[in-house]
């Protein structure tokens, strides 16, 4: 039998959570009852926000403004960003930021006073980031699911993969991808502990996946992050924008062969911290007046040409000169990784540190509300392009963003809830004639290709013969996995597979359409 639900979440990070407990917060004060289900392919704190460490930005003291947060937001996307959505986020933000205090998260505050500790980051022209020591990410999601849990609305179901979207197209239906009456009725789903995929049915489906990090070889995403939300949507005929502007955060730690990569955070960088060659020497002067506050995008691209002119592996981020007790305070877990990992006393010595792939500013076309152009599909958070980040996304403003929509999206399922409803006649999962592979070597294989393919094509800076390159290996790489799919029962590394090549798609094509350089996207051919 198909499980049925009200509502559907995919994915359990905050973007998902947020709105699965607004959700059910909302109907349980109205003592109706509803079934909110939640997700997730592993265990439910896996997820891209569980690795946020630097925090959340939003407007928080007299000295600060909403304006000047709008206005460094909007330089920060190069001005591709729609100021309307930047002024909702900003807007809303401190609100939304106070429910999950209410919630029960935890922000550092000042030494022995009752105001939070605010940080500041590259892009940001002012102290507005509340963390909760380097790992803010972790705390959300820890309050989060606990407020989850003590909701009676809410089921969680670990080790369950999403597999494809259920739309008209399951009901036999032509489907085009800017037909304005396409409708979502919930997904396919994999028992990973079964091997069964079951239907999940549903009145209203959130997809909140994450990123798609694991396209390339260094990421700081956890291995969860392979673009599945925005594939399914894809494959359902949704809108995919800005896939070009692909987030490389420039201090990873330099740790070859590891996946994925830990990150130093940004805020060490706000903190005092200092790039510098092997040879010791600062670069960034060089390349603009911020320094090592400047943008990710512009510190990425320094960090890269200067590895790039001298041969390098990495460059260093020194952090000798500081304050060595408060670092400690504020990066107790970047302290103590570099010190079990690498043997690195931070009084001393340097950090290595080389840029990864952190994240993706756009991903699913969604409008103010987070509603897709499928009726009853939203998408929140990093699978989500609503317009916030533009060309580059302003460090810490990624959480805001999703709490915001994670809220905005709960509004609109509430009003529009009464037109939903479920056909009856949707099919089950049909897997007939096929067989479980033999070698999964394939798989792994053809996953090593695809990371080399984006990393040497499609990273931080491309031309218009790699990325030619680029697609023309993917195609061949399409064609292979896709005979693979057929014959297969489904399984999670060979759906992964699938929808990281379908995103790499994307993201190769909308970089072949951008002719400008702007933000992230930088194309050597477009400066000619």
């Amino acid at each position: 039998m198909p499980h049925q639900f009200d509502f559907l979440v995919i994915g359990s990070g905050i973007a998902g959570l947020s709105y699965a407990t607004k959700l059910a917060m909302h109907f349980e004060n109205r003592q109706q009852d509803v079934r909110i289900g939640v997700i997730t392919k592993v265990q439910a704190d896996e997820t891209n926000t569980k690795y946020a460490q630097g925090g959340i930005a939003a407007v928080w003291s007299e000295d600060d403004s909403f304006e000047k947060h709008i206005e460094d937001t909007m330089v920060a996307g190069d001005f591709l960003s729609d100021r309307h959505i930047v002024e909702i986020v900003v807007n809303e933000g401190p609100g939304r930021i106070q429910e999950l205090i209410s919630y029960g998260t935890r922000f550092d505050k000042e030494h022995g006073g009752t105001d939070y500790d605010l940080a500041k980051e590259g892009g940001h022209s002012d102290y507005r980031i509340l963390h909760f020591k380097d790992i803010t990410g972790a705390e959300i999601e820890r309050a989060l699911l606990e407020k989850a849990n003590s909701l009676k609305s809410i089921e969680i179901f670990t080790h369950f993969y999403a597999v494809e979207l259920i739309t008209r197209h399951q009901l036999g239906e032509t489907v085009h991808r800017y037909d304005t009456d396409n409708k979502c009725f919930g997904a396919y789903v994999l028992n990973t502990q079964t091997g069964q995929v079951e239907v999940f049915l549903a009145k209203t489906t959130l997809l909140a996946t994450g990123g798609i990090g694991n396209i390339y070889q260094n990421t700081t995403n956890p291995n969860i992050a392979t673009g599945d939300g925005i594939a399914m949507a894809y494959r359902a005929k949704g809108i995919g924008k800005d896939m070009e502007f692909i987030q490389f955060h420039p201090t990873a730690l330099y740790e070859p062969g590891k996946k994925p990569n830990f990150l130093i955070s940004e805020a060490v960088r706000g903190f005092g911290g200092i790039l510098r060659t092997r040879k010791g020497e600062t670069f960034m002067e060089n390349y603009d007046p911020r320094l090592s506050l400047a943008p990710r995008d512009i510190v990425a691209r320094a960090i890269d040409s200067e590895m790039k002119k001298a041969g390098d592996p990495h460059v260093y981020l020194d952090v000798t000169h500081c304050d060595y007790e408060k670092f400690i305070e504020h990066f107790p877990n970047i302290t103590a990784y570099c010190r079990d990992h690498l043997g690195l006393d931070l009084r001393k010595d340097y950090i290595p540190v080389v840029p990864a792939q952190h994240y993706l500013c756009g991903g699913i076309r969604v409008n103010e509300w987070g509603q897709t152009n499928i009726q009853f599909l939203y998408a929140v958070g990093e699978c989500s392009c609503t317009g916030l980040h533009g060309a580059n996304r302003l460090a810490s403003n990624s959480l805001l963003e999703a709490v915001v929509f994670g809220h905005r999206a709960f509004e609109k399922t509430v009003e529009l809830l009464g037109q939903a409803a479920i056909p009856d006649n949707i099919p089950d999962w049909n897997d007939a004639g096929t067989t479980h592979p033999e070698e999964l070597v394939l798989v792994t294989e053809m996953k090593k290709e695809l990371e080399s393919i984006m990393s040497n094509y499609v990273g931080i800076v491309r031309s218009n013969r790699r990325l030619k390159r680029a697609m023309d290996r993917l195609e061949l790489l399409y064609l292979e996995h896709e005979e693979l799919y057929r014959q297969s029962k489904v399984s999670v590394p060979i759906c992964e597979l699938r929808n990281m090549i379908e995103v790499a798609y994307l993201v190769i094509k909308m970089a072949m359409a951008r002719r400008e350089n702007r933000g992230l996207h930088f194309n050597l051919d477009n400066e000619k």
